[in-house]
């Protein structure tokens, strides 16, 4: 075989691997699988008490959107879970985990309108557990505000970059998008716990945004357009302490006292060795007690109801 025909060879062969622009895969339809599922499936998410009212209000509009792929949905409120189970006319095998991945959004504080976009097929979602990377309760709760932002502008500007829904509660970051834009905002937040700041990110993204408009550098190296941030370790100098001068005495400070003189003076010295061991866990014992009672008091303390004003009238 000639150079001239292995190239050809080789070029018909990343034709074939390549997508072409614009290439959609095709919908899986309820014609692909007219006969349904046998086996049934089901899962069950446990949701917090503050959601049951919005969960109660929302559950005929959940359960009418999951019956249009011919998923069962139940909501318990006594148990305080949601579950989602296939049914014999469930003919979309893979509906049954957006199914899933829509309850579980909503027990996270996800609105519905957001929490239903995870039944469409370009759409999925991301729930990053981001309080297990800081170990102080302070440092977590600064970083995760810088996440968010002054009145959430970092959070919206994330948004606008990913195409995703983004939603910061508690210590977890609920995402809903395309899956692109999922693999971003996951770099990003935790990054953000390791002490790097979104704004780096962000800034990047936007140049990648930039170059993807020109056709010329889709096929190069970026790594010559985006910016570098190198990390600097400032030296902090500790504040100095101010040093009080003492008051001059020419006599030195009073001895200390022994230990034997003072049990001499308690009488202690005389004990046997059997006596001194008793007296040492009757003391002990009694600042146990003392110290047990203190600690009750201190919750009984959150118990006591406030003294009310009272108004003249």
């Amino acid at each position: 075989m000639s150079g001239k025909q292995r190239a050809a060879k080789r070029k018909a062969e990343e034709d074939l691997l390549t997508v072409p622009e614009g290439w959609k895969e095709p919908k899986f339809t309820k014609d692909d699988n007219p006969h349904g599922m046998l086996a049934e499936s089901s899962f069950a998410v446990m949701f917090p008490k503050y959601r049951e009212k919005y969960l109660r209000e929302r559950w005929a509009l959940v359960k009418k959107k999951l019956a249009e792929l011919d998923l069962k949905a139940e909501l318990d409120l006594a148990k305080g879970t949601m579950t989602v189970s296939t049914t014999r006319k469930t003919w979309d095998p893979f509906a049954i985990v957006n199914g899933r991945d829509c309850i579980k959004l909503l027990s996270r504080s996800v609105p519905f309108e957001q929490a239903l976009r995870v039944l469409e097929d370009d759409i999925s979602c991301d729930i990053i557990k981001i309080r297990s990377l800081v170990r102080n309760d302070e440092r977590f709760i600064k970083r995760r505000q810088r996440l968010i932002g002054p009145d959430g502008s970092t959070l919206k500007a994330i948004e606008l970059l990913t195409h995703c829904y983004v939603l910061v509660q508690g210590g977890t970051v609920a995402a809903v998008g395309p899956h692109r834009g999922l693999k971003e905002v996951r770099k990003i937040a935790e990054d953000c716990m390791k002490n790097y700041h979104p704004i780096y990110n962000i800034k990047t993204m936007m140049m990648k945004h930039e170059l993807l408009k020109n056709d010329k550098l889709k096929s190069e190296s970026w790594d010559r357009f985006l910016p570098s941030f190198k990390t600097k370790n400032i030296k902090r100098k500790a504040p100095l302490k101010k040093k009080v001068k003492k008051a001059y005495t020419p006599f030195p400070p009073p001895q200390l006292e022994r230990k034997v003189d003072r049990e001499l003076a308690t009488g202690e010295y005389f004990l046997k060795q059997g006596e001194k061991q008793v007296k040492k866990a009757v003391v002990k014992q009694e600042k146990s007690v003392k110290k047990k009672e203190e600690k009750e008091k201190a919750k009984r303390k959150s118990f006591v109801p406030p003294k009310e004003k009272v108004t003249k009238s």
